[in-house]
C-alpha cells in the first residue's frame, strides 16, 4: 500500500476520540484521506481532530442518535462532496455480569450503540453517496463475538451479532459497497481496561505473540481493509489478537463458560 493510497477520499470514523477509533482515523489520514472524527462531545471530537492533523475535522455525534448521525453524514457531504469510507467503531459495555442479571435499560444501551448504530450510519452513508458511487464500511467487532465468557455475555452477543451483520450487509450492498469487520483481542484501550490494566504481564504471557494489542495494530488493519489492496474482500471479519483465540480454543472450558 502506498503512503497516499486514500488521497481524494473521505472517511468518517465514529468513536474516534481515543483508542482504536483514533488510531484508525490517524491511519486513514496518514494515507491521504480527509477524516471526519466523531465523539460524543465537540470538545473531544475537536481534540481528536487536532491530534490527527490538518486533514481531520471533529464532529459531535452520539453514535446511536439518528439526528446527530444524519447531521454528520450531511456535513461530510457538504464539506467534501463524498463519503468513501465509514468506520463504525463506537462501542460500549454497560452490562458486566451474567446475562440473566441484566436489565432492559442496559441491554438497550448496549445494542443501540454496538449494533443499531452501525446499521444506522451505514444506511445513511449508503443513501448519501455509497450506493451510487461505491465505498467501504468497516465495523469494529471483537474476538468476544467468537467466544464465551462468564461476565461479558451480553457484550459478546452484541459483537457476534455485529459479525453476522457484517456478512448480511456485505451481501445486500455488493457489488458497489464492501463491508468487513475487525475483531480485536485484548487491546490497550479505555473500554478494555478491566481485561489488562492490573495484570498486563499475565495477559501478555498468555498471548502467543507475547504482548497485548495496541490501538495502532487495529488501526492499520482497518486502513488495509479500506484500501484497494483489499478490493476483493467483503463479508469477512479479520481477527487481530496476537493469537489469543488460539489459546481460548485450546483451554478446557469451565462450567461457567458452558
Amino acid at each position: 500500500m502506498t503512503s497516499q493510497q486514500f488521497t481524494g477520499k473521505v472517511a468518517i470514523v465514529t468513536g474516534a476520540s481515543r483508542g482504536i477509533g483514533l488510531a484508525a482515523a490517524r491511519a486513514l489520514a496518514a494515507g491521504g484521506a480527509n477524516v471526519v472524527a466523531t465523539a460524543r462531545t465537540l470538545e473531544s471530537a475537536t481534540a481528536a481532530a487536532d491530534e490527527i492533523g490538518s486533514s481531520a475535522i471533529g464532529f459531535a455525534a452520539h453514535a446511536a442518535d439518528e439526528s446527530s448521525a444524519r447531521e454528520c453524514i450531511d456535513f461530510a457531504g457538504r464539506r467534501f462532496g463524498r463519503i468513501d469510507i465509514l468506520v463504525n467503531n463506537a462501542g460500549t459495555n454497560p452490562a458486566f455480569g451474567p446475562i440473566l442479571d441484566q436489565e432492559h435499560t442496559r441491554f438497550a444501551k448496549l445494542f443501540d450503540t454496538n449494533l443499531w448504530a452501525p446499521i444506522l450510519w451505514t444506511q445513511l452513508a449508503a443513501a448519501a453517496w455509497m450506493r451510487e458511487h461505491g465505498g467501504v464500511v468497516i465495523n469494529t467487532a471483537s474476538i468476544n463475538g467468537m467466544s464465551v465468557s462468564a461476565d461479558l455475555g451480553l457484550y459478546n452477543v452484541s459483537k457476534a451479532a455485529l459479525i453476522h451483520l457484517t456478512k448480511q450487509l456485505a451481501l445486500e450492498l455488493a457489488p458497489r459497497i464492501r463491508v468487513n469487520a475487525v475483531a480485536p483481542g485484548v487491546v490497550r484501550t479505555k473500554l478494555a481496561e478491566a481485561l489488562w490494566k492490573d495484570h498486563e504481564a499475565e495477559v501478555a504471557a498468555s498471548t502467543p505473540l507475547g504482548r497485548i494489542g495496541e490501538p495502532e495494530d487495529i488501526g492499520s488493519a482497518i486502513a488495509f481493509l479500506a484500501s484497494d489492496a483489499a478490493s476483493w474482500i467483503t463479508g469477512e471479519t479479520l481477527v487481530i489478537d496476537g493469537g489469543q483465540l488460539l489459546v481460548y480454543a485450546a483451554e478446557p472450558r469451565t462450567k461457567a463458560d458452558r
